[in-house]
């Protein structure tokens, strides 16, 4: 009778909250091909090669989790490693989850998570822009930063009600590892004792999406640090901003609409250099895109862009085009060919491939590219 009883006392804790329902999720995105390039150099010389960072998608393989605790209330959580599939090793400076590492609740009323995440910079373009993150195209072919757009430390909110979405994120030091790992921010390694200010990073989102439309807007401010600097990617040389009173500001407004078996969005992007330092000039920066998505058929899509930015404290401008046609072999393989010229002002080095480093051309030379790839998902 007595080991009854504790049988029964067993299965009774083994059903209990305790031991509540929980889910883990192993999934990737395996994404490579053969490119070419034109000018990949000042010389003017093209180059051939299987590209390091990203075709039509970044590679990535990651852990996402949930468990139920009861009255609505869910424990959350994201690991996520970027790697290259050209030589196996990782990106995102080195990182094991350089992607995404974070921990958090989530109920009706939104997640609150904790950890190594996105800003809202990234969910605000990612409908309005078809093509990014894609090697030639996608509005982080000319500012790398939004793609990339994540921070250490950071403490977030993200929730929906109905078709409206709100979200913000504080970052308590962006680069915790002083790897320079997001492109445009430079390094800022934590927190500094006695300086409230900098590294810090914030963030905000207000969207709103109905069936066959959508719009966003976002906020993101960068503060400056030891280590940190602003990257314009059209080869002038980067702004340091090592006061914590150096501001690095990017805002977005966007949206999208669909018809019938098209799909198109649009929107504008600008950025706001400013520092304390009277040696070094504050600059502006806009980006101007439109993008279009046709399903020809269940099996074909085509997709492609135009992006063009303007800089006109640093006088560098550039115009970029790009087309890709994808073709599904099955749910989670496909195949797909794509194309995209770049046009450089007199004084811009902007480049076309986001494949990897060594593709930059001379001041005022456009490029051409061309990639043939393969993705599939798990």
């Amino acid at each position: 009778m007595k080991l009854k009883t504790i049988a029964v006392a067993a299965a009774l804790a083994l059903s209990g909250p305790v031991f509540a329902q929980s889910s883990v999720t192993l999934y990737g995105i395996l994404d490579t091909g053969i490119e070419l390039v034109t000018h990949a150099d000042a010389a003017g010389d093209k180059v051939i090669r299987m590209p390091g960072i990203t075709g039509s998608a970044p590679s990535r393989w990651g852990i996402r989790g949930k468990e139920d605790l009861g009255g609505g209330l869910a424990a959350i959580f994201t690991l996520e490693d970027g790697f290259n599939m050209r030589a196996g090793d990782v990106n995102q400076g080195g990182r094991l989850f350089g992607r995404q590492a974070w921990v958090g609740l989530s109920n009706s009323y939104g997640a609150l998570t904790f950890g190594r995440q996105y800003t809202m910079s990234f969910w605000a373009i990612s409908d309005a822009d078809a093509l990014g993150p894609d090697i030639y195209g996608g509005v982080g072919s000319i500012d790398a930063y939004i793609p990339n757009s994540r921070s250490d430390n950071t403490v977030a909110y993200k929730g929906t009600f109905g078709g409206v979405t709100v979200g913000a994120t504080y970052s308590f030091g962006r680069d915790s590892a002083g790897t320079g790992n997001s492109p445009g921010q430079g390094t800022c390694a934590g927190s500094i004792p006695g300086n409230s200010q900098a590294c810090r990073q914030w963030s905000a989102l207000l969207r709103y999406d109905a069936s066959s439309f959508g719009v966003a807007a976002s906020y993101d401010e960068q503060r400056g640090g030891p280590g940190a600097a602003a990257n314009f990617f059209n080869g002038v040389a980067p702004i340091a901003l090592t006061q914590s009173g150096d501001k690095d500001t990017r805002m977005q407004l966007n949206g999208y609409f669909k018809v019938g078996q098209f799909k198109f969005g649009g929107g504008w992007l600008g950025r706001f250099v400013d520092t304390e330092a009277p040696a070094e000039p504050d600059v502006r920066t806009n980006i101007f895109y439109v993008t279009g998505t046709y399903f020809v058929t269940p099996y074909v899509i085509l997709d492609g862009g135009v992006y063009r930015t303007l800089d006109k404290q640093q006088d560098t401008r550039a115009t970029l085009a790009a087309l890709r046609g994808t073709y599904l072999l099955s749910k989670r393989t496909s195949v797909y060919l794509q194309s995209g010229y770049l046009f450089n002002s007199a004084k811009a080095r902007y480049t076309l491939s986001q494949g990897g480093p060594g593709t930059t051309p001379a001041a005022g030379i456009g490029q051409l590219g061309v990639m043939a790839g393969i993705k599939h998902t798990f």
